[in-house]
């Protein structure tokens, strides 16, 4: 396409992209053509049905910057983007709005406690984000994913995230077959580097910094005025370990990494515990970061990265480093349930061989109907559930000799 071009990019359950540029007579999602437009399409739809007539022409219609769309659905990426359903323990969108000709827009229907169940489709929002030009419009959706947070089902949030720092993605190389050329294997997480390692560094610092001041004050351990606590830390995610230190307080923060000569990172946040999504300023650049408790650390998300951070005191990361690993199990005797559905079809009996390839059992779920079927050569040993059988993910279906 040419720069003239407005492109639409969609990623939604059928894995696939559909690119389009609003020159021409196609339309595909309305909000994407609403926004560069400034048109609203749904009201003009309902006034042609009341008999009335279109006030403007083909002639009439001016192109204004660029915009983005992404699906959200509930399917979860790390499994071949197969159905996730359940309930919505939280679900946060981000802020709409237009500031400094940046405009971002949340089409739908969800909000906290609601189900999503194995009978309808598995989208739960449309984000979309308008700006003068592709990359802005592409930074603006980057930053929205971040602080779009949707907590009880498992969601495509952390691709989508991930396409918006893709270089492909970025410079306009694609095609339909992008996801099978780029992931290959299944979608991956993107990997931390170093910038995106400092910025993940911090913020669990800070946020880490929150925590014990907060819980001093609960247990009144004041002396002289003063909440004491060591401001020395130790940040590790994936192969990344540093020593770090905090000092300031709300909401103005710097993180200083003691292994490179002290150089510190300003961060200005008015976070609280409790809160989802960290928001605020890392060296004056806005950044958003979902943040999700875990032991002696967060599980944090933010530009197609999501990492398990631990925070340790300097004898707790000394401690850390002697713990053995533990082994995930062997589930290679099983066929486990890979999304929650309803069991259709059980294909084979108890002591029946199989082949690999062979069918073993249909589960629909979201009006999709997945064929499970034998990865290798084995005999059936034992079938836990029957027809009609509603089954979680990770359900045992059968057992294997």
């Amino acid at each position: 396409y040419d720069s003239a071009g407005t492109v639409e990019f969609v990623a939604g359950q059928d894995k696939s992209f559909y690119f389009l540029e609003m020159n021409t007579r196609l339309q595909v999602e309305h909000p994407v053509t609403e926004l560069i437009t400034g048109i609203d399409l749904v009201e003009q739809m309902i006034r042609v049905a009341d008999g009335e007539k279109l006030p403007f022409g083909q002639k009439d219609i001016k192109l204004d910057g660029w915009s983005v769309e992404s699906r959200v659905y509930a399917e979860d990426p790390y499994r071949g983007f197969l159905p996730s359903t359940g309930r919505l323990k939280r679900f946060q969108a981000p802020a709409e709005g237009s500031q400094d000709g940046v405009t971002v827009r949340v089409d739908t229907g969800v909000e906290d406690g609601g189900e999503i169940s194995i009978y309808y489709d598995p989208m739960i929002a449309k984000l979309v984000t308008h700006a003068p030009t592709r990359i802005e419009a592409i930074e603006a959706m980057g930053k929205a994913l971040d602080a779009f947070y949707v907590d009880g089902i498992q969601h495509n949030i952390p691709f989508v995230s991930a396409l918006m720092e893709h270089p492909r993605w970025r410079s306009g190389e694609l095609s339909t077959g992008f996801i099978a050329e780029e992931y290959p294997d299944g979608f991956a997480a993107r990997d931390v580097d170093v910038e995106t390692g400092r910025v993940l560094a911090a913020v669990a610092a800070t946020i880490d910094h929150i925590h014990n001041e907060r819980r001093r004050l609960m247990d009144q351990q004041i002396a002289a005025g003063e909440i004491k606590f060591a401001k020395r830390r130790v940040v590790k995610f994936e192969s990344m370990q540093t020593p770090v230190s905090v000092s300031g307080e709300m909401p103005d923060f710097t993180v200083a990494f003691l292994e490179n000569d002290g150089q510190g990172i300003e961060l200005h946040s008015h976070w609280v515990p409790g809160m989802p999504v960290w928001s605020g300023t890392v060296d004056g650049d806005a950044v958003n970061v979902q943040v999700r408790p875990i032991l002696n650390g967060f599980h944090l998300s933010y530009r197609g990265v999501a990492t398990k951070v631990y925070v340790y005191t300097e004898y707790e990361a000394k401690l850390a480093a002697l713990m053995p690993y533990k082994e995930p199990p062997d589930t290679s005797k099983f066929l486990l349930c890979p999304m929650p559905g309803l069991v259709v079809s059980i294909n084979v009996e108890e002591g029946q061989e199989v082949k690999a390839g062979e069918i073993l059992a249909v589960v629909e779920a979201m009006k999709m109907e997945n064929v499970l079927r034998a990865e290798r050569d084995g005999t059936v040993s034992q079938i836990n559930v029957k027809a009609g059988d509603s089954l979680a993910v990770d359900a045992v279906i059968m057992e294997f000799a």
